[in-house]
This record gives C-alpha cells, sequence and structure tokens, in this order.
C-alpha cells in the first residue's frame, strides 16, 4: 500500500480529501461578495496559520468543562467511529465561514444548525437531571467563547503578529458568533476572559467520568506513523497553553520537555507540506480578484 504524502495525510484529516480541494473548497472561488472577512484582516491571518492545529485540541479541551457541551458529545457524537469525519466536518464550517462568500457561510452556517436541531437530552446534576440543548443561549455562547480563546491564544504562542491586535480578532470572530445566534457576543480580548472566567466563577463548569473519557481521547487519538507522534506534540503543546484555571480543572499537568519549541518545529514542517499546494484561501483570493475585475470592466462601460 502506497503512503500518501504528508501534505496529503493532512489534508486528509483536515478536509476529508487528499488534495485539499472537496467541492465545499473550490465553492470558495463562487460568489458574488467578499465574505464577512477581509483578505488580510485578523481572522484569516489567524485561521490561516497553522497553530490552529493546536488551537482546535484547546478548543475541545476548554469546550469539554460545560456540561451541556459535554452530554451533547456523548449522546450523539460519532467522534471515536469517525475521527476524521467529525474533525473535517467542523473544518469546514470554520472555513467556509472564514473565507467564503456571505452566501457560503449562511448556507455553512444553515447546515450545521440543521445538524443541532436534533441535539438535545438530559444530563445528571448534583441536584438532579438537567436538560440540554445545542440551541441553548447560554450552550451556544461557550462554544463560542472557547473556539475565540482557544484560537486567539494559540497564535499568541505559535503565529505572527495580529492585523489591529487581539481585539480585532475577537471583534471580528464576533460575527461567526452572531451566525450561530451568540447573543451580544464580546468584542475585545479582555471581554472574552472576563465571559469565560464568569462561567468558572458560577460553577458552570465540571470535571466528571465523561470529561475524563474524551480528554483520554484526545490525548490519544488513533493517527499512526509521523503523524501520531506529532498529534502528540500537538496535544502536549495544547495542554501547556491553557490557561491555568482550566488546566487545572482539566487534571492536566504541562509537560516538562520543551513542548513550545517542539512545537514550532511541527508546525512548521507542516506549514511547508500545506504550502506546497493550493489552500483555502487561494480559492478565495480568486473570488476577490474576479470581483475587481468585475468592478474594473463595469467601471470602465460606464466611462
Amino acid at each position: 500500500m502506497t503512503r500518501l504524502p504528508l501534505r496529503a495525510r493532512l489534508l486528509t484529516a483536515l478536509a476529508g480529501d487528499p488534495d485539499g480541494t472537496p467541492p465545499w473548497v473550490r465553492a470558495l472561488a463562487d460568489g458574488h461578495d467578499g465574505g464577512y472577512f477581509p483578505d488580510g484582516g485578523a481572522v484569516w491571518t489567524v485561521h490561516a496559520g497553522t497553530a490552529t492545529f493546536v488551537a482546535g485540541i484547546r478548543a475541545l479541551l476548554i469546550q469539554a468543562l460545560h456540561p451541556g457541551a459535554m452530554a451533547g458529545v456523548h449522546d450523539f457524537s460519532r467522534y471515536r467511529e469517525d475521527p476524521v469525519g467529525r474533525l473535517s466536518g467542523t473544518v469546514r464550517w470554520i472555513i467556509c465561514v472564514t473565507y467564503g462568500s456571505t452566501e457560503q457561510a449562511d448556507a455553512e452556517t444553515a447546515r450545521v444548525s440543521r445538524l443541532h436541531q436534533r441535539v438535545a437530552g438530559t444530563y445528571s446534576t448534583d441536584t438532579g437531571l438537567r436538560t440540554y440543548s445545542a440551541s441553548d443561549a447560554s450552550l451556544v455562547e461557550w462554544v463560542h467563547l472557547a473556539f475565540t480563546e482557544a484560537f486567539l491564544g494559540a497564535h499568541q504562542r505559535w503565529g505572527g503578529p495580529i492585523p489591529g491586535g487581539a481585539d480585532a480578532y475577537v471583534r471580528e470572530w464576533a460575527q461567526a458568533g452572531r451566525l450561530m445566534r451568540v447573543l451580544d457576543p464580546p468584542e475585545t480580548e479582555a471581554e472574552l476572559r472576563s465571559r469565560m472566567d464568569a462561567y468558572l466563577d458560577r460553577g458552570e463548569l465540571k470535571y466528571d467520568a465523561r470529561v475524563a473519557d474524551i480528554v483520554q481521547f484526545l490525548r490519544d487519538v488513533p493517527f499512526t506513523g509521523s503523524m501520531r507522534l506529532a498529534y502528540r506534540v500537538l496535544f502536549a503543546a495544547a495542554v501547556a497553553s491553557l490557561p491555568r484555571r482550566y488546566r487545572k480543572l482539566l487534571g492536566l499537568r504541562r509537560t516538562v520537555l520543551p513542548v513550545v519549541t517542539s512545537t514550532r518545529a511541527v508546525l512548521a514542517i507542516s506549514s511547508r507540506a500545506l504550502g506546497s499546494g493550493p489552500r483555502a484561501q487561494d480559492f478565495a483570493r480568486r473570488r476577490h480578484q474576479r470581483l475587481q475585475h468585475e468592478i474594473g470592466a463595469g467601471t470602465t462601460a460606464i466611462e
């Protein structure tokens, strides 16, 4: 059996396609507007970096601390049977909202929302059963907050400068929160961290057997070969980069190994591999260039 090149293995995990060009990626070149986020802006910059590999793990660890989110994963997610499919489904939403036209971003958000409609049930608390739904305002907000914090935090550690700074990223990505019906998403880094701390202060986050189960799964996702070794570094990086309060609640400890430096090496290798072919933002730029050409042609015709 032929071993796939690193780029193909990465893209299979991220996009479910060894070329990284499934139909939804090619569709980034279509559409009639620039989308919700500008080329070269804070969101494009953060989401284009390979620090997102760490961010994805970090976001899942933090999100798992909300009992409602954890119940939904336990009751409805197929992450054990199809971890790559679960990952590529999440990546698809991020990519389409980040780089797509507003029409594509809205359609992808609607697709995810339809999947979430069936995610509802109950979970046990110290005072009895509590109902949950993927559309609960508090749950939707927590998922958005955890995502934003994780992607911002990972980029601050392993990425470059953010145009406009951290506040610009939080402010821009608030639009994604509004698409998912988050009420009044934070628009500054300070507000983001304050809103997250409030969940801890109110005692809404907890560690239990379900959280322990998913942490163990995330620690040992069934990759093979060099991908397995690289993932172990990325998991250790996600743990090391967690704010101390969340790491303590999860019962995780930072490794004594030089994980920050090791992660830079893994991310640099991944970046070179992915950069050897077209990426999602390249398709989005084709749309932008076409729109600019159409605008120029229209101006010439009028003159």
